[in-house]
């Protein structure tokens, strides 16, 4: 038993020896490893000289170094760094190069100038003297920039010159981000186009996408377009533009601004987002609205949610409100071209001089002639008119005449419950100074006229005609003549109820008309 328990002892105290010096082999290859891979990394960070024709050691102020001279090429991690001369301080990992520097990272990006001061352990680099940064199709100059190489981020303070594409940049300082292919500007930016100039004190350029990217009171100044805004972007290479805050399009036929604009300068194409309002000054004319779209050739808009357009016209403009109002290009016989606008969907008009309501009306600048249709109304000074449809005849900004087909009507107020009347089958309206002087009405002519002398009613008449010609003075029906077998009666004013002095077709529409401004948007 002795001998047993003696060799089982024996062998435990093998296998716990056995088990320590595997245990301090394995620590001590682990250290071994960890130190080699600290070594390789510290080696990894080193900057390597590559070559040099001439070296010689040197002294500065304590600190050792080799100098080196012609054709000298240093590299550290995947930077090729040359130069004619340059001091190695290898305690401190850093290089100073001078003449010819070249910094070489990657297969694209290159930096030159005369002098460069390297830090290999920081891997920042310095370099100064007519430099020059070339990234693929992107060339900076500038006199010193910062190159921080790990992060590939390059900076200048002391006005850079870029170049890409077509578009040459200029700006007081800037910051280029290599691996996003983008620059940040700042201060006195300005971008040179062969079809414009563009001007910003804060803007970032994708160099890849040739996009600027805007930050800032902007603008591009071009021989057809001119564009402001203090946020947005533009393609500079395909002529896409996206802008908002304080956003302004002139492309020389109209302005057009908005909380959001949307151009395509090629195709002529764009959109408009919220407190639009496009003018053209050539016409005279505003349009307003929420959204609109626009095509340059041939030249159209379309503006709905709030769509409003203006006439302007002296002291009297001419408003106009519908769901949609749209306008197109069009020409005529002779090749010339004019513009015509339409309006459709509850339209209202309001001017000082003649207001009105319609679901749908157009307008040629050709003929200015304002066409209304779908149960059209017309209100002028005291005289209401409506009809099937209608046509305004305009001469400079102002109503000439006015055609009412099928189902004329005219009516005015006398008191609470009695209106003179006059009806038949058209009406031609003729204006003085804007102002509605004389009705001519054609066919089935038929009026219910009421006298009044000094405000007391004295008497109402009923007459038919085939024609009927009505004067008007200060709003108010002064006379009325009927021609062609005219007929009728003259009876007191209180023979007959009020309700029963009503022409077949009678409507009194004044609590729908607008009577300012802000009322062409009431339902």
């Amino acid at each position: 038993m002795v001998e047993i328990k003696t060799l089982l002892s024996f062998s435990r105290t093998i296998y716990i020896r056995k088990t320590f010096l595997v245990s301090v082999i394995l620590i001590l290859s682990s250290n071994l490893f960890s130190q080699s891979v600290r070594q390789d990394n510290r080696e990894n960070r080193r900057v390597e000289l590559i070559h040099a024709d001439i070296y010689t050691p040197g002294n500065e102020m304590g600190r050792e170094f080799g100098r080196f001279l012609g054709n000298v090429a240093f590299r550290h991690k995947e930077v090729i760094l040359t130069c004619d001369s340059a001091y190695f301080y290898q305690d401190k990992n850093q290089v100073r190069a001078f003449s010819n520097v070249h910094i070489a990272q990657g297969d694209t990006l290159d930096v030159f100038g005369n002098y460069l001061f390297y830090d290999g352990t920081r891997e920042q680099a310095l370099v100064e003297g007519n430099v020059e940064l070339i990234d693929k199709e992107t060339h900076l100059f500038t006199r010193a920039v910062e190159y921080d190489v790990a992060n590939r981020i390059a900076h200048y303070d002391q006005n850079g010159k870029i170049t890409n594409g077509e578009n040459t940049l200029y700006s007081r300082s800037g910051i280029y981000f290599v691996n996003e292919k983008m620059f940040h500007f700042k201060d006195s930016i300005r971008i040179i186009n062969p079809d414009y100039i563009m001007t910003a004190d804060t803007m970032d350029y994708n160099t890849e996408t040739e996009t600027v990217f805007f930050d800032g009171p902007s603008e591009l100044n071009g021989d057809s377009l001119y564009l402001y805004c203090e946020k947005g972007w533009y393609d500079t290479k395909n002529d896409i533009s996206r802008i908002w805050q304080n956003a302004v399009i002139d492309n020389k036929q109209q302005t057009i601004t908005g909380d959001s604009l949307y151009y395509e300068e090629q195709s002529g194409f764009g959109q408009a987002f919220r407190n639009i309002t496009i003018t053209d000054t050539t016409n005279d004319v505003i349009v307003k609205g929420d959204y609109a779209v626009y095509h340059k050739d041939p030249e159209q808009f379309f503006v709905t949610k709030k769509a409003m357009f203006i006439q302007i016209s002296g002291n009297d403009s001419l408003f106009l409100h519908a769901d949609t109002i749209s306008a197109v290009t069009k020409s005529d016989t002779a090749g010339k071209s004019f513009r015509l606008m339409r309006a459709y969907h509850s339209c209202r008009i309001f001017s000082y001089d003649l207001q009105s309501k319609c679901d749908s009306l157009s307008y040629s600048f050709q003929d200015s002639v304002i066409r209304m249709y779908y149960e059209p109304v017309l209100w002028s000074e005291e005289n209401q008119l409506s009809s099937d449809s209608v046509a305004i005849f305009t001469r400079n900004r102002q109503a000439d005449r006015m055609e009412l087909y099928n189902s004329a009507f005219v009516t005015s107020f006398v008191d609470s419950s009695r209106y003179n009347q006059i009806k038949g089958r058209d009406l031609i309206g003729y204006f003085v100074n804007n102002k509605l002087y004389k009705i001519v009405i054609e066919g089935n002519g038929e009026s219910i006229y009421y006298l009044v002398d000094q405000d007391e009613l004295i008497g109402v008449t009923h007459n038919k005609s085939s024609s009927i010609v009505i004067y008007i003075d200060k709003g108010k029906i002064i006379s009325i003549y009927e021609y062609q077998n005219p007929e009728g009666v003259l009876d007191p004013p209180l023979l007959n109820p009020p309700d029963t002095q009503k022409l077949p077709g009678f409507m009194w529409l004044d609590t729908i008309r607008p009577k300012k401004v802000s009322d062409i948007f009431k339902n």
